[in-house]
């Protein structure tokens, strides 16, 4: 019976610490910034190749001359 609360007394001691709990946010706060930036860069690069069509048909539509 005496193990038996040994083992509940160490579950409850690391169920209620919270040394890794500032780690954690961290990590997930770090995660959502790579996931947020990779999808800015798949919606710009996806633009991308119109984006240069349109600037290329400009130029090539601009006069050069005095």
């Amino acid at each position: 019976m005496e193990q038996l609360k040994n083992i509940f007394a160490r579950i409850s001691g690391l169920i209620t610490d919270e040394d890794g709990a500032v780690t954690v946010d961290w990590v997930v706060l770090t995660a959502s910034i790579v996931m947020l930036g990779m999808a800015s860069m798949f919606i710009v690069a996806g633009n991308i190749p119109g984006l240069t069509e349109q600037i290329s048909s400009v130029v090539a539509n601009q006069s050069v001359g005095s």
